[in-house]
C-alpha cells in the first residue's frame, strides 16, 4: 500500500478527522513557538503538514492492531504518534529516538520512551506488532541496515507503517543535510528500490501503489515535493 498526498484539503481533512475522534494532540502555534523557545515547559508535538500522514497511520492501526498490541515509533522525540495512541487506548506503546528528550514526552508514564538508534534497537527479536515511522526514514537512510534491523523486532504478521518525503522525479538534495545527516526525497525509483530490500527481509507491500502526485505541497531547503504513505507486511 503506497499513497501520495496529493492537496491541501487532504492535510486539513485529516486533522478536522482526528480532531473529532478525539486523536489531535496539536496545540495551536503560538503554544508551540513558545514552547520551541523554552518559554512555556513542555515538548511542541505534532506538526499540522503531518496531519494526512499521521491520521492514514492512526486510521491503519485502529482497523489492523487490536488495543494490547505491541507498538514502537521510531524518531519518537514530538511525534504525534506515540501520544495519539494512548488517547485512543492502545496500553503497549514504545518509542526511541537518538534524542534524550524524549523522556520527557507527553504520557512518559504510559509509553516506554528508549534513547537509541533505531537501526540497532534493544528490542527481543519478533516482539513488535506494529513499527510506525512518520518523516523519520528519509534522514540518514540506509535501506539495508534499516529493513534487517525492522525484519528482526517485527513479528510474523506484522506491519512497518511510514511515511516520508516523496516526489515521483528524481530531486537531488545534493550535500544538503538534516539533523547532520543525509537526506533522500525518495522518488518513485528509490520506493520501488526499497521494495527490493524489503522483501529481502520478509516483507511485501499491502495492497495497491499510486506513485503519482498532484502538487508539490510542502517547500524546505530550497526543494519542493509532498509526502509519500506505505505500509509493510512481515511474512517470515
Amino acid at each position: 500500500m503506497f499513497k501520495v498526498l496529493q492537496n491541501q484539503n487532504q492535510i486539513d481533512a485529516a486533522r478536522e478527522d482526528m480532531k473529532s475522534k478525539g486523536r489531535s494532540v496539536l496545540e495551536g502555534g503560538f503554544l508551540k513557538a513558545l514552547k520551541r523557545i523554552g518559554l512555556l515547559e513542555g515538548l511542541p508535538v505534532g506538526d499540522k503538514v503531518k496531519s494526512w500522514d499521521v491520521a492514514q497511520t492512526l486510521e491503519f492501526i485502529d482497523a489492523h492492531a487490536p488495543r494490547e498490541a505491541k507498538i514502537l515509533d521510531l524518531g519518537a522525540y514530538c511525534s504525534e504518534v506515540p501520544v495519539s495512541l494512548v488517547k485512543m487506548g492502545y496500553g503497549n506503546v514504545s518509542g526511541v529516538d537518538l534524542n534524550a528528550e524524549v523522556k520527557k514526552m507527553p504520557y512518559a508514564d504510559k509509553v516506554t520512551y528508549t534513547v537509541s538508534d533505531f537501526m540497532k534497537m534493544p528490542f527481543p527479536s519478533n516482539s513488535i506488532d506494529v513499527v510506525t515511522a512518520i518523516s523519520v526514514i528519509e534522514h540518514g537512510y540506509e535501506p539495508e541496515r534499516l529493513l534487517a534491523e525492522l525484519g528482526r523486532v517485527i513479528r510474523p504478521g506484522g506491519y512497518f507503517v511510514c511515511s516520508f518525503d516523496y516526489w515521483p522525479e528524481k530531486i537531488d538534495t545534493k550535500e544538503t543535510k538534516f539533523f547532520d545527516l543525509t537526506w533522500l526525497i525518495f522518488s518513485k525509483g528509490d520506493v520501488s528500490s526499497l521494495l527490493d530490500v524489503a522483501r529481502l527481509n520478509g516483507f511485501r507491500p499491502l495492497g495497491d501503489a499510486h506513485y503519482e502526485a498532484d502538487e508539490p505541497l510542502i517547500n524546505c531547503m530550497g526543494f519542493n515535493y509532498t509526502f509519500g504513505w506505505l505500509v509493510l507486511r512481515k511474512d517470515f
